[in-house]
């Protein structure tokens, strides 16, 4: 998605079907890179090609599109992808891999994509597929960037800084609002008129991108009033309702997750029926974000595909630290339910899920915290944000999230907008991201050190 260019608005659909199916190989990464050769062969304003593989290690050595068996017994399953000038995107489960290993497993995969890029740009050449003309929407005249900016941009950077979500948004907007009123046309104004206030009106959206960064890069922080390496106040409730096997309420500055630990029998697991063999799952976690914890008023209409993404995310997190079945023959349900939300529920999430399933008595191996990095980069100046908030989210170059213990990182997820990340700025990130952990599961540690000796008296009991 990052790599169609700017302004370009047609809506686009690449269908992917899986019309043969390898019982050693998964074919998720044909469809990334076939979507990519779809859509430069369709000439769109696409900045690509993207290439994709997924990374294995096993034994102590990286396989580049392991096999199943290799992906399953391996202690490393992460999916990689990117154009040939950076990587774009990561997602990946992992058994506690330190930090310089992962930037190893991250710089081949970045070998292998240059070479599927470079397959791609050849195919292309060779059906003569030529781009079709994209002409971007005119940028607002620099004229009316300044007398805008004149006008209101002191107040806007005044009241970014406002630490409360709701209240900075409602006082943005009211700004936005008034300025607006100058440039406001009626139904029979002429289109230069129009035109001058769209622009005006897409001068005041771009106000909080450039003020945020702003205040990053030239002030070293945040708008929140928070250093750059800080975490937000983090306050944990164990066992906030009586009759739950086990849950607990995780708190990070305006980002409430209350998760539950459910415990049920082997008549309870789910029964999953993909391309491969199917098999009965003891271990799911739900993530649920409803839309009143972000002040909104919306249908609900099923799991979006947000929901199913961080699910999987924070369930592949805490997967690596289970115990053997045989230790522990339950069907583990955790729920984590978002009840308010700006920035990082996903991580709150992955916290929640420890702290839940220590306080039902879930004999995990070690406790699994999470924290959301970001990056603000222009020209030479960069700046590594840890426990990014919403508005952080949407503005920056990066969202990073990190997953694991004190040894070791068990899961990662990264999306990348800059074209020129580093692998000594890779290095960098998830060094401040342990800093983080360490510091969040500090605080988890205080709440519940370690697995209550006993499940509770509501769980069905093996006896």
């Amino acid at each position: 998605r990052p790599q169609f260019k700017e302004g370009y608005n047609d809506e686009v659909q690449i269908n992917g079907m899986a019309m043969s199916a390898d019982p050693n190989l998964d074919p998720d990464m044909l469809m990334i890179n076939g979507s990519s050769a779809a859509v430069m062969l369709a000439g769109l304003p696409f900045d690509g090609p993207i290439g994709a593989v997924r990374m294995g290690r096993r034994d102590g050595k990286f396989v580049v599109n392991p096999d199943y068996e290799s992906a399953d017994n391996g202690d490393l399953n992460m999916v990689v992808a990117g154009t040939k000038a950076g990587i774009s995107m990561v997602e990946a489960g992992a058994h506690e891999l330190s930090e310089d290993l992962i930037v190893e497993a991250l710089e081949l995969a970045h070998k292998a994509i240059i070479k599927l890029c470079d397959a791609q740009l050849e195919l292309v050449k060779k059906a003569g597929a030529k781009p079709k003309e994209f002409t971007a929407p005119p940028a607002p005249p620099e004229a009316l960037v300044k007398e805008i900016k004149a006008k209101h941009w002191k107040e806007f950077l005044e009241k970014i800084r406002i630490t409360a979500k709701h209240e900075r948004s409602n006082a943005l907007s009211d700004i936005k609002k008034r300025a607006l009123e100058a440039y406001a046309v009626g139904p029979d104004a002429d289109d230069a008129a129009k035109l001058r206030y769209k622009h005006a009106a897409q001068i005041l959206g771009d106000f909080k991108y450039d003020a945020t960064r702003h205040i990053i890069l030239t002030e070293n922080k945040r708008i929140d009033g928070r250093n750059l390496d800080e975490v937000r106040d983090i306050t944990i409730e164990m066992s906030p309702f009586p009759r739950n096997h086990g849950s607990v309420t995780f708190t990070r500055g305006e980002t409430q997750a209350f998760v539950t630990c459910t415990l049920g029998t082997a008549e309870d697991t789910q029964l999953i029926d993909g391309l491969r063999e199917s098999r009965e799952e003891a271990f799911l976690l739900h993530y649920n974000f409803p839309p009143f914890c972000t002040g909104e008023a919306k249908p609900i209409r099923g799991v979006s595909r947000r929901e199913l993404g961080h699910g999987a995310l924070a369930e592949r997190s805490i997967r690596v630290m289970l115990p053997k079945e045989a230790e522990f023959p339950y069907t583990i349900r955790i729920v984590s339910d978002i009840l308010e939300s700006n920035g990082s529920s996903s991580m709150a999430s992955v916290c929640g899920a420890t702290l839940a399933a220590f306080d039902a008595g879930v004999p995990l191996k070690k406790a699994v915290a999470g924290v959301a990095m970001g990056l603000v980069s222009e020209g030479d100046k960069f700046a590594v944000l840890t426990d990014i908030l919403g508005d952080e989210d949407h503005v920056g170059d990066m969202d990073f999230k990190v997953c694991g213990t004190a040894d070791g990182i068990t899961a990662l997820q990264m999306d990348i907008k800059v074209k020129n990340l580093t692998a000594d700025l890779m290095r960098k990130a998830l060094g401040q991201a342990k800093d983080a952990r360490l510091h969040i599961l500090g605080k988890m540690k205080a709440a519940l050190a370690a697995p209550r000796p006993e499940i509770s008296k509501w769980a069905p009991r093996f006896e």
